[in-house]
């Protein structure tokens, strides 16, 4: 008896947890939209090596 109890708890533990995994979100973020960015961008590229990341000091 005291066997099927527990398995019965391990597989009730097991499909509540499948359940939260698979439902839906619900997550109560509020509805702000997109955001503009308003930085201005980095004005020249610098590729770096392997070499000058080993050199450096």
């Amino acid at each position: 008896m005291n066997i099927l109890k527990r398995l019965n708890d391990a597989i009730l533990y097991l499909s509540e947890g499948a359940a939260m995994l698979f439902s839906p979100s619900q997550d109560d973020y509020p509805n702000i939209g997109l955001q503009p960015y308003d930085g201005d961008p980095y004005s020249e590229w610098v590729y770096l090596s392997n070499r000058d990341l080993l050199n450096s000091p």
